[in-house]
């Protein structure tokens, strides 16, 4: 009854009766400001940077490999199976474990290593944000669990802000069963506002701009 009170008073709100039909949703109002390709970058660098993340702009697939090595030192690692990895020759670096497709060997694996290695589908300049869509060859786990986080992208991948990717992919929810959003390293504050990062996720994160 409570319920029926409430409906009423809310169609009453709305100058509506019980038998009209509800309009169609309107169209959603996507921005997508035109910047070129190195503003993007800049401003994405400048954006992660920000948040205590770490950006590296490398001159080759050779050369991020490099950098990717550098970083592992006596790590152990764990890379996703993404196609890009491969072709820059990171998961096939020592020390490197990739290519688990098991659920549990993967979440035994990343909660054992130091360090996760991603790509990502796409990044947005404006908050300086990784965006995965969780797939066999991107599982989110790996960029999740392990203490820190290297994500390596293509200088293409990188787009202006949230409304670009939905006029990409419009339905990401019949691509992939996630979208993880990855804005700098993990922060949680608690009731008395102090801020710790690190706990519900990576606390350092490194990209690599190709």
């Amino acid at each position: 009854m409570a319920r029926d009170n409430i409906l009423q008073r809310v169609r009453t709100a709305l100058h509506r009766n019980p038998d009209q039909l509800q309009s169609g949703i309107p169209a959603a109002r996507l921005l997508v400001p035109m910047t070129d390709s190195e503003v993007r970058t800049a401003q994405f660098c400048r954006a992660v940077e920000s948040l205590a993340g770490k950006t590296y702009c490398a001159a080759s697939k050779a050369d991020a490999c490099a950098y990717v090595s550098s970083i592992l030192k006596n790590r152990a690692a764990i890379a996703s199976n993404a196609h890009f990895l491969r072709e820059c020759g990171i998961a096939a670096l020592s020390g490197v474990q990739t290519g688990l497709h098991s659920k549990e060997d993967l979440r035994r694996e990343c909660a054992a290593a130091d360090l996760g290695i991603t790509s990502a589908d796409y990044a947005l300049a404006d908050t300086g944000t990784l965006v995965l869509l969780s797939s066999a060859e991107e599982a989110r786990m790996i960029s999740l669990l392990p203490p820190m986080h290297l994500a390596v992208i293509s200088r293409d991948r990188i787009l202006t802000g949230l409304d670009e990717p939905f006029t990409l992919l419009p339905h990401p929810d019949q691509k992939a069963s996630s979208m993880v959003f990855i804005t700098g390293p993990s922060r949680t504050a608690d009731i008395e506002q102090i801020l710790i990062c690190g706990v519900h996720g990576p606390g350092e994160i490194h990209i690599v701009i190709i």
